[in-house]
């Protein structure tokens, strides 16, 4: 079974880990959800010039830290993040949201094939 395909290229990646691990794939900004937050998207460039989407709730299980359950979006802890979509910072609110931008963290610093990437890579 394929994890994912580009619709333009068609390559194709059998599993997270192979998706995660390409240097062709960039992680490049994460659309929120409000309602329902692993159904926002993570967004990745890939090289053939295509963007492709993949909903968070794929990527959520590598984070194993605080998942708080108020949203404190608009509070004055709340620095906005959520609200750009090229913002990847973690955020420091004690908010719901703040575990899937701690999510976006793993996966920027996931170790690339080629090992252009930061030592991070998810047994």
């Amino acid at each position: 079974m394929t994890f994912k395909r580009c619709s333009k290229c068609q390559q194709a990646w059998q599993t997270r880990e192979e998706f995660l691990e390409d240097p062709a794939v960039v992680l490049v900004g994460y659309q929120t959800n409000f309602g329902e937050l692993q159904l926002g998207f993570l967004l990745f460039n890939h090289d053939c010039r295509t963007t492709i989407a993949l909903e968070a709730g794929i990527f959520t299980d590598l984070y194993d830290g605080p998942v708080y359950t108020e949203r404190r979006t608009g509070c004055e802890e709340c620095p906005g993040y959520c609200l750009y979509q090229s913002e990847l910072r973690s955020c420091p609110a004690a908010c719901e949201c703040a575990y899937v931008r701690e999510v976006l963290q793993i996966v920027m610093k996931w170790q690339k094939r080629d090992g252009s990437s930061a030592a991070h890579k998810k047994a």
